[in-house]
C-alpha cells in the first residue's frame, strides 16, 4: 500500500489504536497490541475479552537530526514519516556535504556528541567546545533547495542557512558542512528501492530504512549475554522501547505482519 497522511497519538501507556497497514513496520503492531488502551475501552465486552497485553511502551523518542542525540518525549503522533511531537519530527534534519551527499555518524563519529532539546518550536544544540545554536523548525521558503544523496537516492532538503551550517563546520572541523531540513509536501525515498525484496510501499524522509524502530528491552539483555562489552539502548537509537515481553518479540511481530 502507498503511504498515507493518516496518523494515530501514542503515548507512554499505550497506543491508541490499531497502526494503519501503510505503515508497514511490523514491529509496530507488536505496540498495537500492547499498548491498545482506547482501543479496549472502546471495544465492546466481548472485544475486551479476546485482548491480551504482551506488553509496555517504556519510552519514546524522537531524533530531529540524522546521527545526533534524540529527545525524549512523553507522548507522540505516530504519522506516515515516522514519530511527530508539534514540529518536532524524526529525522527530519540532515547534515550534509556541500555537494549534498549526507553526512552520519558513519563519516563523522562526533556527531553523536550533539545534544538537542525542543523549546517554543526551536531547536537548541549543544555540543562540547562550542556555543549553543537555536534554530527555529521552520525555514523560510525562500532558502535554497539541496539535492541531497542518502545511500544512493535522492532526495530533497531546505537550507537551514549559515549560522547552522557553521556551526556544524566549527564543531567537526574537518571540511564545510551544511544542514538541510525535509518538508512534508517533499518526495520521501521509497522502501522499495532501500531494503530489497521487501514489498512495503512507504516512504522516508531521511531515516536509513523505515518510519520507526521498535526494540524491547528484554532484547537488549539477551545480545548483553553475548556480548563483551555491553551495549546500551541509545546505540540502537529506537523510537519506541516496550517492556514486560520476550527477546527478540519485535522481530516476531513482523514476520507475523508480513
Amino acid at each position: 500500500t502507498g503511504a498515507s497522511t493518516s496518523s494515530m497519538p501514542v503515548s507512554l501507556g499505550f497506543l491508541a489504536q490499531r497502526p494503519p497497514g501503510w505503515l508497514g513496520v511490523a514491529a509496530l503492531g507488536l505496540a498495537a497490541v500492547v499498548l491498545g488502551a482506547v482501543a479496549w475501552r472502546r471495544a465492546g465486552p466481548r472485544r475486551r475479552r479476546r485482548l491480551q497485553q504482551v506488553g509496555t511502551v517504556a519510552k519514546l523518542w524522537i531524533y530531529p537530526v540524522k546521527s545526533c542525540k534524540g529527545v525524549a518525549v512523553s507522548e507522540a503522533e505516530c504519522t506516515a514519516l515516522g514519530l511527530r511531537s508539534g514540529d518536532l519530527r524524526d529525522r527530519f534534519w540532515l547534515v550534509i556535504k556541500e555537494d549534498g551527499h549526507m553526512v552520519t555518524a558513519r563519516q563523522e563519529p562526533r556527531l553523536v556528541l550533539v545534544s538537542i532539546t525542543y523549546e517554543n518550536n526551536r531547536l537548541i544544540f549543544r555540543a562540547p567546545d562550542v556555543d549553543q545554536l537555536v534554530l527555529p523548525t521552520k525555514q523560510p521558503s525562500s532558502n535554497k533547495l539541496y539535492d541531497c544523496r542518502i545511500f544512493g537516492l535522492d532526495i530533497k532538503g531546505r537550507d537551514c542557512g549559515n549560522e547552522a551550517a557553521q556551526w556544524f563546520t566549527n564543531f567537526l572541523k574537518t571540511e564545510a558542512y551544511r544542514l538541510v531540513q525535509f518538508e512534508t509536501n517533499m518526495k520521501g525515498r521509497t522502501s522499495k528501492k532501500l531494503l530489497a525484496p521487501i514489498n512495503w510501499n512507504y516512504q522516508v524522509a531521511y531515516p536509513d530504512y523505515s518510519p520507526l524502530l521498535v526494540m524491547t528491552d528484554a532484547s537488549l539483555v539477551d545480545l548483553n549475554t553475548r556480548m563483551e562489552k555491553k551495549v546500551k539502548m541509545e546505540n540502537f537509537r529506537p523510537n519506541i522501547v516496550v517492556t514486560g515481553c520476550d527477546a527478540f518479540e519485535e522481530v516476531s511481530a513482523t514476520r507475523r505482519d508480513r
